[in-house]
Parts: C-alpha cells; structure tokens; sequence
C-alpha cells in the first residue's frame, strides 16, 4: 500500500525544520528522529509510535486501534485514521506524542 502523497506532506509540515529522516517501512514512509521511528504514513493511515506502557490508554478514541502490521499487535505502535487525523490539530496531536517520546530516546548511532 503506497503512502498517502497529501498526508505525507501535512506530516512533513508538521514537522517542519526538525532534523528527521524518511525511509520506505512497512509498505509506506517512516519518518525517523534521531534514529527511532517517530511517525509514518501507510497508506491514509497515520503510524505514531507512543511509549509502550501508555500505549493501551491512548486507544480510547475512536480511528485509533493498534498497529497490527504482522497480523499481532505490536505495543507501543498505534494505527490512526480518518477523522482522527483530518484537521490540522488532530494531525499535530498525535505527531506531537510521537515527537515527545522518540526525542526522549537517546540517540542510535
């Protein structure tokens, strides 16, 4: 499933001048902060990746399940879509956890 071109572009204004890096990933484009999968566009859908332990809270809202890319749910990976994602501050919000957490990581060299 290619990536979505529209999102990927409200993903990389979002992320404005942050010193990021794109690499094609589990059949779309992840977007990579100081070495860790921060976000990624499959498809129409928003891959965020969130601190495993809080994964299970932020599941509440609906558009928002777990990312089941291997057919098993992987914790600390959520799948986001549609309405979830739709105005310019739902797409900030869950870019901005995402963000939070892969910059609390240290770096991979």
């Amino acid at each position: 499933m290619a990536a979505d071109d529209r999102l990927l572009e409200r993903v990389r204004s979002v992320l404005g001048r942050r010193s990021v890096s794109e690499r094609r990933m589990f059949g779309g484009v992840a977007f990579l902060l100081r070495g860790h999968m921060c976000v990624g566009v499959l498809g129409s859908t928003l891959v965020v990746r969130v601190d495993k332990d809080k994964s299970d809270a932020l599941l509440a809202p609906p558009h928002v399940r777990p990312m089941d890319f291997t057919g098993r749910p992987m914790r600390g990976f959520l799948y986001v879509e549609g309405p979830a994602i739709r105005t310019a501050g739902g797409l900030k919000k869950w870019m901005d956890r995402a963000v939070a957490y892969a910059s609390a990581l240290p770096p991979k060299k």
